[in-house]
């Protein structure tokens, strides 16, 4: 039975007050683990929520249907587009 694990070697050190402790212990103790998990377990999950609402994209059906229709028949460019390209190729050599 072959298990695949990845070395922890990165620490972060926090400086927190005596309250936030006991809460975090507290919390940890209902959940049946350890302080260290607990936190990384609600640290991922935190950072999870904000990549994804900043990364997602939900478009109402309407919205839906005219970005798949531009992707799929995109229009011919026009001069603002072209010029916009050759600006681009200009600065960075594409």
């Amino acid at each position: 039975m072959s298990q695949s694990t990845t070395a922890k070697r990165d620490r972060m050190h926090l400086r927190i007050d005596a309250g936030a402790k006991k809460k975090l212990e507290r919390a940890a103790a209902y959940e049946q683990t350890t302080v260290t998990d607990f936190v990384m377990a609600s640290a991922l999950a935190a950072a999870e929520r904000v990549i994804e609402a900043r990364e997602k994209i939900t478009l109402a059906a309407a919205d839906w249907d005219v970005f798949y229709e531009a992707l799929t028949n995109p229009p011919e460019p026009n001069q603002k587009l072209k010029a916009a390209a050759r600006r681009y190729r200009e600065r960075y050599g594409g």
